[in-house]
């Protein structure tokens, strides 16, 4: 049975309280770093690392390497991608091992969250587990949807006869339904922000917040799985800015810049791995992290990484308003003075923020998609205000 000692959870700022919306410089690996990092940031260590959504941004290849990057976690962990939604997720979650980070990530609405396991905290099991076939809303491997559309057979025959099957009468919570069966279905009237694999681990962090205990039931379309939620100590980080209305944020222009791969790759640790390069006889951190020669013309290659702050001071600040061709247009820049190390980091100012940044200003650095060049998604780092991120 494995206990929980962490809960994170994230939501973009964009939407309504009902229903969120990702940014122009968001998408599901950013997400779900966002929670991760909310459920790391109470500590514990991590093993492996499973991550459950629909809405992947490769679906070849591998999105590991840029969630380990962002995570801070080390490049060699075991990361699991499942397509799935509710029910995945918590049959992830119910058959983790200790130390496992589990995310769920939804981007139609967006939200993550993310769960920690450890060796001792808050207990789950499994309680019910349901499969049967009701392919209402299907989605090929071109990407072309089907929906039957009728509402009424999913709750009827999905919804309902599963949880018919499952012997489960009245769950406390109930995940991945719309808010309108809420109040019908569960005890708890509280709505989790999104219906897919990250509603469940919503609906976690909530049971957990208020002391319940009881049953956590995941649905979707015909398929259920249960989980029966215990007693004990758990740590719920929230990061959920107040909603607003989407309107002024800028929007990359049709015309685009083709990626090198090359570049990319080279590139690519010094732009995702928030770290410095550090030699062991000297103080001085580099950032990015480079070689050096030394005295005698050698060069030396044998420097070690180690984690820069993600909080500084906006030392200076400029806004471009000259369009770039696949990027969003205008854009800020910042160089921001990182806390305690000396080290001054030019990076963008995160999408909803553009032109309201001002020196002095604190904030947090934060992992966001830069560019979309070739079908690559191409992350970086933004400066997101700290008041703003509140």
């Amino acid at each position: 049975m494995p206990t929980i000692a962490s809960i994170g959870t994230y939501l973009p700022c964009w939407g309504s309280p009902d229903k969120r919306i990702t940014g122009e410089d968001e998408d599901a690996i950013t997400l779900a770093v966002e929670a991760g990092r909310a459920a790391l940031s109470a500590g514990g260590s991590v093993d492996s690392v499973v991550v459950v959504s629909r809405d992947l941004p490769l679906l070849e290849s591998s999105n590991a390497a840029v969630l380990l990057a962002g995570l801070d976690l080390d490049p060699e962990l075991e990361v699991t991608e499942r397509l799935g939604g509710a029910p995945a997720t918590l049959d992830a979650l119910s058959s983790a091992r200790a130390r496992t980070l589990v995310i769920g990530v939804d981007l139609q609405p967006a939200g993550a969250a993310a769960v920690l396991t450890s060796d001792r905290g808050l207990g789950v099991r499994t309680s019910a587990r349901v499969a049967r076939s009701l392919p209402v809303r299907t989605r090929d491997t071109a990407g072309v949807v089907h929906d039957y559309g009728d509402p009424r057979l999913v709750h009827d025959r999905g919804l309902v006869a599963s949880l018919a099957a499952s012997w489960v009468e009245k769950p406390t919570m109930v995940a991945g339904v719309e808010r309108r069966y809420v109040a019908e279905l569960a005890v708890l009237d509280a709505v989790p922000p999104t219906t897919g694999a990250s509603s469940g681990l919503f609906a976690l962090a909530e049971m957990a917040s208020q002391g319940v205990v009881g049953s956590l039931v995941a649905v979707e379309q015909a398929s259920l799985s249960g989980i029966a939620v215990g007693a004990g100590d758990v740590t719920v980080i929230r990061r959920e800015p107040r909603a607003r209305p989407k309107s002024e944020e800028p929007v990359a222009s049709d015309d685009e810049l083709r990626i090198s791969l090359a570049a990319y790759e080279r590139a690519f640790e010094a732009k995702v791995r928030w770290e410095a390069g550090k030699y062991a006889d000297s103080d001085v951190l580099d950032f990015p992290p480079r070689y050096r020669v030394d005295a005698t013309g050698a060069l030396r290659t044998d420097y070690e990484l180690v984690p820069l702050p993600r909080m500084g001071v906006v030392y200076s600040e400029a806004t471009v308003h000259v369009p770039v061709p696949g990027l969003p247009s205008p854009y800020s820049l910042v160089l921001v003075e990182l806390d305690e190390v000396g080290i001054r980091a030019l990076v963008k100012v995160a999408g909803p923020h553009v032109g309201l940044v001002g020196i002095g200003d604190r904030g947090r650095l934060v992992l966001r998609r830069l560019a979309l060049r070739s079908g690559v998604p191409d992350y970086g780092y933004a400066f997101e205000p700290e008041g703003m991120a509140a």
